[in-house]
């Protein structure tokens, strides 16, 4: 296996223990030997675990916006089509979509401003794509949308699907 299969052994096998763990649990030496390599080695590609995290934590939101850039539908369908997306987001990829919902919690300030960085690209681009589709109220409608994958989120991790399946 070379060098750069390695690093992504390694950034997949992050994304499983900083989603089960949390980040402040989780270790660089957890990453290692589920990897099956030496602290050290994860070292020689992040230079601590603050630059793994984000690294993984990029990945995850790059995801999940190239899923939602893919999206093409009609205005009164664009919404529906994004939240199916959004599911099948949740159902193939969870651990990332749980890091997304987890992240905005790490009291780093560097990680925390990264985090904001990512929240507010997602949510520009998403009103972007809702004014190009002429849906109204594009910057409320994106903010709705982005509060809803939340609360979807949380719904999942709580298993309380009641806060999602009822309608009023």
């Amino acid at each position: 296996m070379g060098k750069e299969d390695k690093k992504e052994l390694i950034i997949e096998n992050a994304v499983g223990i900083f989603a089960k763990m949390g980040y402040y649990k989780a270790t660089t030496a957890m990453v290692a030997k589920e990897t099956g390599v030496t602290q050290p080695y994860v070292f020689h590609f992040f230079k601590n675990k603050e630059e793994l995290f984000k690294t993984v934590i990029d990945r995850a939101f790059g995801r999940l916006y190239d899923t939602f850039a893919k999206v093409e539908a009609p205005a009164d369908q664009l919404i529906e089509v994004m939240g199916c997306a959004f599911s099948k987001a949740v159902e193939t990829h969870r651990e990332e979509v749980l890091l997304i919902m987890q992240a905005h919690s790490i009291s780093e300030q560097g990680i925390r401003e990264h985090v904001r960085s990512l929240h507010k690209t997602m949510f520009e681009a998403l009103t972007l794509k809702f004014e190009r589709a002429e849906v109204p109220q594009a910057k409320k409608v994106a903010a709705q949308f982005i509060g809803t994958g939340l609360l979807i989120t949380v719904a999942e991790v709580l298993d309380l699907p009641e806060l999602i399946k009822s309608k009023a």
